[in-house]
């Protein structure tokens, strides 16, 4: 389920709801519905055994692939 980030316009008190389908956000310290609602980055929950986050495989010997690589603009070279 999505959660969005907002400030209310009424107490300036910010704050984070869960809001399904056609329901309107409604603030949970004063109660207004004049909400401003922010733009959040996405985040994903990973469960790893190493408790770690994931990494990326080595690039190979002869660099990414692109033909950047060969001619010095390869962003893993260097």
């Amino acid at each position: 389920m999505p959660l969005f980030e907002y400030t209310c316009q009424s107490c300036g008190s910010p704050c984070e709801l869960l809001i399904r389908g056609d329901e309107t956000p409604v603030c949970p310290s004063c109660g207004s519905r004049k909400l401003e609602k922010h733009l959040s980055v996405p985040v994903a929950h990973v469960r790893s055994s190493s408790g770690s986050l994931p990494v990326c495989n080595p690039t190979p010997a002869g660099g990414c692939g692109l033909p950047q690589c060969g001619m010095g603009g390869c962003q893993f070279e260097g």
